[in-house]
């Protein structure tokens, strides 16, 4: 994938085995890849260990500190209390150091209800409109869960991002696929996976100790079915062929792929303006017509 012109996001992940590092020692870390210029830093799954804290206890104040000192949105997992309740959460953090989004695993895995408190399980996957795009979230067990992935899509998701105890392999990519938002990994198995908005593998990594993963991904990309769109794309690119150009031609998926050709166009916002439908939206809006004529919907969705 060649340097992003549209509206680049600059990611960092670390992966490493939880409870392996203390807050110092990855506080550390945070401030070399803040000082390199992040937009995100991301975190494993459970990375301090298994004792839950509260959102204002010592893990997210620290690294609330450290997103306000570099200017950077961080992800931090942490078991979180609240009230009565054991959490397993993402813990969405902005470049003020303000937790904007908290998105508690939908569904915890198995030994996660043997805790003396068991983990709740969350009931919504929210999407948050950071600076550089919408983001949203998912944990681990959730990967086996297609009802989290699609709420997700079903809220404009660009972005997803995966804190795991595991790595998953190529699960992840059926996400990808259907639906057509990056997919980026923290692990503590050290595994680093990033998925393309095609379902095309980025990036796979591995390291033996604590492993610093760097991508940059371009949110301005936009996916397209052939379907009703070829004679638009071609006005378009005939119009704003300095501007926009076709990166991606998928034949047997009938899918093609638009990208700037320059800083300050985006190819997404000229596409809607020569009225181009993009695959996600073609999909869900032919899902809804259809089970409009059938008079029912079939299958129910996570807050359904």
């Amino acid at each position: 994938m060649s340097d992003p012109i549209g509206r680049p996001v600059r990611i960092a992940s670390l992966c490493f085995r939880d409870g392996a590092k203390s807050r110092a020692e990855i506080g550390e870390v945070i401030n070399l890849e803040g000082a390199r210029g992040c937009d995100l830093i991301v975190l494993p799954e459970s990375w301090t260990g298994h004792t839950p804290e509260a959102l204002d206890g010592p893990t997210v104040t620290a690294l609330s500190a450290l997103a306000r000192k570099h200017r950077t949105y961080l992800v931090c997992p942490i078991d979180r209390i609240e009230g009565d309740r054991r959490l397993n959460s993402a813990i969405l953090i902005d470049r003020d150091g303000r937790v904007v989004c908290v998105y508690d695993k939908v569904y915890p895995y198995w030994s996660e209800f043997d805790y003396p408190t068991p983990t709740s399980p969350g009931c919504e996957a929210p999407v948050y409109s950071a600076d550089f795009g919408r983001i949203g979230m998912a944990i681990c067990f959730d990967v086996n869960f297609p009802e989290v992935w699609e709420r997700l899509a079903e809220q404009g998701a660009e972005l997803v991002i995966w804190p795991s105890a595991y790595s998953t392999g190529a699960s992840l990519q059926a996400h990808a696929i259907n639906h057509h938002y990056y997919i980026v990994t923290a692990t503590a198995t050290r595994h680093f996976l990033a998925y393309d908005i095609t379902g095309e593998l980025l990036l796979s990594e591995r390291g033996e100790d604590l492993h610093v993963s760097r991508l940059t991904l371009d949110l301005d990309r936009g996916i397209y079915h052939q379907n009703f769109n070829i004679e638009k794309r071609d006005r378009l690119l005939r119009d704003h062929c300095d501007d926009v150009f076709q990166e991606k031609w998928l034949d047997d998926e009938q899918w093609f792929v638009l990208r700037a050709s320059r800083p300050g166009c985006s190819a997404r916002a000229l596409a809607r303006e020569y009225g181009l439908e993009e695959l996600r939206d073609y999909l869900r809006r032919s899902r809804v017509e259809i089970d409009c004529m059938r008079g029912t919907t079939l299958f129910r969705t996570l807050d359904g």
